[in-house]
């Protein structure tokens, strides 16, 4: 079964989609929608130098994304806000890694091929890391679940309650680093970034509760790559790109249907408010 190179893509999106899921609601619950493109800039660094220097490329973009996610920690926690540590240490690494690529004429880095990855050219092996990872993060983040929602919504209470919330942060930077390193050579950065953020703000308005948002997230994660690889066969389209604008429709569906909600809520409430 797994020598039909669609099945392998379609396997591919939806690991990166289910451990993208639950990440991504805390990326949009704490407005690090930027740390994916921060990460991804942090790889092509890892990726100009690998090649350079002639290191193994994925333990190189890891460790290149675990400097950023420990940068941006470290920032964060002196006072910066996370959107302003991101933007500094994102456009610092994108410009090294392409003085990297510039000085080291060795070094054929193609950027669009990280940008955009080859999805059909998934194989087995980067099934198995892609796997293992989302298995991973699925489980750590299923452990630390109360913890970093505590954190999250009330970093005070989470004191109080002797959760560490730099701790917690940490820990799911790492996570995000590596979900984003692992993922970037096969789907490439669009598809990471896109599918850590759009599934978790188009489940947004669908929920009520914390745990839905995450299952809702995952289902549009998965929906998205399937009806991407889909489209990208009918419209003979390129498959990354299909994908996004795949889970930026759902998007764009879900906020209509959170919309009409809200208006139907709002105009239910006042039709049963009471005259004075």
């Amino acid at each position: 079964m797994l020598d039909d190179f669609a099945i392998r893509a379609a396997l591919a999106g939806l690991g990166v989609a289910l451990a993208a899921a639950p990440l991504g609601c805390f990326v949009v619950w704490r407005r690090m929608a930027y740390f994916g493109e921060a990460t991804a800039h942090a790889a092509i660094l890892g990726v100009a130098l690998a090649l350079a220097l002639d290191l193994p490329l994925l333990p190189a973009v890891l460790a290149a994304s675990l400097l950023m996610a420990a940068a941006v920690t470290l920032l964060s926690g002196r006072g910066f806000a996370m959107d302003t540590a991101l933007g500094v240490l994102a456009h610092a690494a994108l410009a090294a890694g392409l003085m990297a690529a510039a000085l080291f004429t060795d070094a054929r880095l193609d950027l669009m091929g990280f940008l955009f990855g080859d999805i059909l050219a998934v194989g087995r092996s980067d099934l198995a890391v892609i796997w293992t990872g989302a298995a991973l993060v699925i489980g750590l983040t299923a452990w630390r679940w109360q913890a970093l929602l505590a954190a999250t919504l009330n970093p005070d209470l989470a004191w109080a309650s002797g959760i560490d919330p730099r701790r917690e942060q940490a820990g799911l930077t790492i996570a995000l680093a590596a979900v984003v390193a692992v993922a970037i050579k096969v789907v490439g950065v669009l598809l990471v970034a896109a599918l850590l953020v759009i599934p978790a703000a188009a489940a947004r308005p669908l929920v009520r509760t914390p745990e839905a948002m995450a299952a809702g997230a995952a289902l549009i994660g998965a929906a998205s790559a399937l009806g991407g690889i889909w489209a990208a066969f009918r419209l003979d389209a390129p498959t990354g790109p299909s994908i996004v604008c795949t889970a930026a429709l759902l998007f764009l569906l879900a906020s209509l249907i959170g919309g009409l909600r809200g208006a139907a809520g709002k105009s239910a409430r006042s039709g049963t408010k009471p005259e004075n």
